[in-house]
């Protein structure tokens, strides 16, 4: 058991969201979580009789079970006393990842507050020794003979979690001993989760000075695409100057958890530093390879091709990197207020599906989302799952712009997704991450497709298409960038520390790589890779996004033929969880990832859109 965000909540930071912070009254009320699903507050009598009953039911769990697996798996029933033992494990599992997930959200509402930060960190101490009480429950599942526990498994009621004991049993050959296996968790309190919190914190304080006003990061990030260029400069060279004054702890946390990840790799036998992360996935490493290969080899006609677009669109032999996410000059800028948002998304579900629509208004109606952009709040965006016993919630900072909205139907896929897969369990209701992306990319697509229909202005049409494309261009051809710049600051770092220039300089070459000549790369730029969250908190995780659009591509141009099965296979899709492997669930669909065409499907898509905006000149 580990306690931190799962797959799918991961903090959507890779564009920002908005120009500048809209008059609360154009954006109209804004709606706040209420976490009461879980508990009623920090100090809620029901909060501490979980947490003393999760202790109970954790120590009496290893007195039932340690040491006795082996045996029930050569007993007179296998199959009944193994599955009493994994119900066990579930419910123990969904009781303390409802503790630590009310913990997480509340913290993620304030990092900065000290009450929450002592909460939270408090939980996550009492869960990880809890936790440690039961590490044994797999370990020694994994040494029972495959033939031993493959045939209980072939029988009711152990039946039900085979796929849970199949990808428990990937693991197997890179678990240590019981002990070493323990060190390893307890020290991930004082450890990675604890180098983690530092870089949530300090994110969280960190003030940039633009224009005589002091802001957080999330409104300036979000100022780098204010209609002003002047705006986005000040907004740059802010970023810049706070985070090279803060350069030296962000080095430090980078090279301190390569490190860590290393020393885990080494001691676990895994060969690549991403193998790891492709296990968790369940994928193959020479699928990611394969996608990676084909989006840098498509950098000249995605990017470099658009932004060089974009550049002669504003007059320019090549784009100053602050504007790369300037919206289009001469564009009517308005602020989307959050009534217009709502219907926007909940229309375009319904159009697919009145029982997609259906799960969405839900967040709406019951209070699942918390939107407003608040001082210490995490910046960017995330859809948590929480457990199946309670329901998922969303987190926004909204200000009112059209990338809020697409951010609104992408953490809402998120939602629909996990809500579709809870019955599962605890055990089987995540999703890897070769799928985790699907329903919230297919829910921006859903989205983008029913506001370009109903758009007849030609210049909105264009500005909503060169949107969509930055966007797609953000998640596929910037994430594998991201990716390609952790893969080589993970395998430098194997030959000692990295200082903070050399981090800098690894990150402007990959970024040139990946944005191309129209993009000029000014001062300060180089230190913008010390903000992104998915490098601390998921190692590799960015090639999900990537893996996620292009998949998502394929699935539209299935839906576009009209198959009149997608809605049925798509909604098997997202029920299943994490109880079925990508490869099966995309074979209704006649997708194969593994085959190396696949990824130029998607990719194509992005072309095509280039092309349509290059035929509106």
């Amino acid at each position: 058991m580990t306690f931190k965000p799962r797959p799918s909540m991961p903090f959507k930071l890779f564009a920002p969201s908005a120009p500048a912070a809209a008059a609360p009254d154009a954006l109209g009320a804004l709606p706040e979580w209420d976490l009461s699903a879980l508990y009623s507050g920090m100090d809620s009598p029901a909060f501490a009789a979980d947490m003393a009953r999760a202790q109970t039911e954790c120590s009496g769990f290893a007195a039932r079970w340690r040491g006795k697996l082996a045996a029930a798996a050569k007993g007179s029933d296998p199959a009944g006393t193994l599955a009493e033992a994994v119900r066990a494990y579930e419910a123990l599992e969904d009781l303390l990842g409802r503790l630590m997930s009310y913990a997480g959200l509340v913290y993620s509402g304030d990092t900065t507050d000290p009450v929450r930060a002592k909460f939270y960190g408090d939980t996550q101490e009492k869960l990880t020794t809890m936790s440690a009480e039961m590490l044994f429950f797999t370990l020694e599942l994994n040494r029972i003979d495959d033939a031993v526990i493959n045939e209980a498994a072939a029988h009711a009621p152990l039946a039900r979690y085979r796929p849970w004991l199949e990808d428990v049993r990937r693991e197997k050959p890179y678990q240590l001993d019981d002990e070493i296996e323990r060190l390893f968790l307890e020290k991930s309190v004082t450890g990675r989760s604890a180098w983690n919190r530092l870089f949530d914190e300090t994110i969280a304080s960190l003030r940039f000075h633009v224009d005589g006003e002091e802001l957080a990061i999330e409104p300036t990030l979000n100022l780098l695409q204010d209609a002003q260029e002047e705006k986005r400069k000040q907004a740059a060279d802010a970023l810049a100057a706070t985070f090279r004054e803060n350069l030296r702890v962000f080095t430090l946390i980078t090279n301190t958890l390569a490190k860590d990840k290393d020393i885990s790799d080494r001691w676990r036998g895994f060969q690549d530093i991403a193998d790891s992360r492709h296990l968790s996935n369940r994928i193959e490493r020479e699928v990611v390879d394969a996608l990676v290969s084909a989006v840098q080899e498509a950098y000249p006609r995605l990017s470099h091709r658009y932004y060089r677009l974009k550049a002669k669109w504003f007059g320019k032999d090549a784009l100053n990197h602050w504007d790369r996410n300037a919206p289009l000059p001469r564009v009517e800028q308005r602020t989307i207020a959050w009534s217009e948002a709502r219907d926007t998304v909940l229309d375009a579900y319904a159009s697919f599906s009145p029982r997609m629509a259906d799960i969405a208004r839900r967040f709406f109606d019951e209070k699942w989302i918390d939107a407003p952009t608040r001082p210490g709040k995490a910046p960017g965006a995330f859809a948590h799952p929480t457990v199946p016993s309670a329901h998922p919630y969303v987190l926004l900072n909204y200000l009112g712009k059209p990338r809020d909205v697409m951010t609104l139907a992408h953490e809402l896929g998120h939602g629909v997704h996990q809500v579709m897969a809870a019955p599962n369990g605890a055990l089987m209701a995540p999703t890897p991450l070769t799928l985790a992306e699907t329903a919230s990319v297919f829910g921006e697509m859903l989205t983008f497709r029913k506001i370009l229909s109903a758009t007849s202005d030609p210049a909105a049409k264009k500005a909503l298409l060169a949107g969509k494309v930055e966007d797609m261009i953000n998640t596929v051809v910037r994430q594998i960038a991201f990716y390609t710049f952790e893969r080589r600051v993970h395998l430098a770092r194997k030959e000692g520390e990295l200082t903070s220039e050399r981090l800098c300089e690894i990150w402007l070459s990959v970024q040139g790589e990946s944005l191309g000549p129209a993009i000029r790369i000014g001062p300060g730029y180089e230190t913008f890779w010390s903000y992104i969250p998915h490098f601390i908190h998921s190692p590799f995780y960015v090639y999900a996004y990537a893996f996620g659009d292009c998949l998502v591509n394929s699935l539209y141009g299935v839906y576009e033929k009209a198959d009149p099965k997608f809605t049925e296979h798509y909604f098997a899709l997202l029920a299943a969880g994490g109880s079925k492997p990508y490869g099966e669930l995309l074979r209704p669909f006649g997708l194969d990832a593994r085959d190396p065409g696949f990824w130029q499907i998607g990719l194509g898509m992005i072309e095509r859109l280039i092309a349509e905006l290059e035929a509106m000149e």
